[in-house]
């Protein structure tokens, strides 16, 4: 399980150091993908594989559209994690996810992935989140 919120900063190079107790689960290798709510999802590569296979027998059921399936497909890269605990964030994901080279992002678990935020949009999509936990008791 990945849980947490630790704040990184993207180097000039597109390079992003991943916390310390996510590196055991990810390394050597994993998956850089889009995430939802405009967030960049990292995987291990057997989460990936059972989120791959969970999109292709929606698109066989037609709960999705085969354009989703491929656009994920295109956008997702295999990284493998450099001595130092990094992984480059390639321009496309980059630019999905509104993050800059040398810029600040959030690194944030979410249980069976790990993703990376704009901290503005981080902020907004867990406010959100939050107030669906409390609930209407106002």
């Amino acid at each position: 399980m990945f849980v947490g919120v630790h704040e990184r900063q993207l180097d000039p190079k597109g390079r992003l150091a991943l916390p310390a107790a996510f590196r055991p689960r990810l390394e050597p290798r994993c998956y850089l993908a889009f995430g939802r709510d405009k967030c960049i999802d990292v995987m291990t590569a057997e989460a990936f594989e059972e989120m791959a296979a969970e999109v292709i027998a929606k698109v066989k059921s037609g709960e999705i559209a085969r354009s989703e399936q491929r656009a994920l497909a295109a956008n997702t890269i295999e990284v493998t994690i450099d001595a130092q605990g990094r992984v480059n964030l390639d321009e496309k994901l980059r630019e999905y996810a509104g993050v800059a080279l040398n810029s600040r992002v959030v690194v944030a678990g979410s249980f069976d992935r790990v993703e990376i935020w704009d901290p503005e949009r981080h902020a907004r999509n867990i406010a959100a989140g939050t107030e669906q936990i409390a609930g209407d008791d106002a």
